[in-house]
């Protein structure tokens, strides 16, 4: 991993979650925090951020339903999904729809959570260089067809 510290947002209706969260990540990563699926897309608005983590329980909205949201304005950051209830249904099609890059389930483990963000990163990074590579190509190819037309018309 390079210097740049991991632009974080953790989403959780708990305030003690929040707190302890952020108490225990912020020197390593950039942990922003929301109380709410709606507090959370303010965030996301203000700041650009790698990675999602949010609670599956919440009030107003769930957490597949806030990622699902997440998905349609902001749709490189990688969603992981917390959740302490058995609610494998709903976890399960997240996945299977790609709106998660993980679940884990609550209380969370500090050291898998810290794993699962690093690779959750990795995904990010090759990614975003995917995405760049693409970029240049297709502006090579748009370079390439505009000489042929060159060459085709003299």
């Amino acid at each position: 991993m390079s210097d740049k510290k991991i632009n974080l947002l953790y989403v959780d209706d708990e305030e003690n979650n929040l707190m302890s969260f952020k108490a225990t990540f912020r020197l390593k990563y950039n942990v922003m925090i929301a109380i709410s699926a709606a507090e959370a897309m303010k965030v996301l608005e203000k700041k650009p951020v790698e990675i999602i983590i949010t609670d599956q329980r919440m009030p107003n909205m769930t957490g597949i339903e806030f990622l699902e949201k997440v998905l349609e304005k902001y749709p490189d950051p990688m969603r992981i999904l917390l959740t302490g209830y058995a609610d494998m249904n709903a976890v399960i099609d997240a996945v299977n729809k790609g709106k998660i890059y993980h679940y884990l389930s609550k209380p969370w483990n500090e050291e898998l959570l810290d794993e699962t963000i690093q690779r959750a990163y990795d995904a990010y990074t090759k990614d975003q260089e995917i995405k760049t590579m693409n970029g240049k190509l297709a502006t090579s190819n748009d370079q390439l067809e505009f000489m042929l037309r060159q060459s085709l018309l003299s």
